[in-house]
């Protein structure tokens, strides 16, 4: 999957907070993402973010 730092993830799950949408912040291994909704930021493998994601936009 093509992601790069400041693309806009559309999650399958809302956050707490109500929102889907996260920013990628860092990528590699781990990814880096903020909440678009509360600006909570989390870090966790690459492998379950894209299990998750249901869009990309640039």
């Amino acid at each position: 999957m093509d992601i790069q730092i400041g693309d806009i993830l559309t999650m399958k799950k809302p956050h707490p907070c109500g929102s889907r949408d996260w920013q990628v912040l860092r990528i590699g291994a781990d990814f880096k993402l903020r909440c678009c909704g509360c600006g909570h930021e989390v870090m966790g493998a690459r492998s379950k973010f894209e299990k998750n994601i249901r869009q990309v936009r640039r």
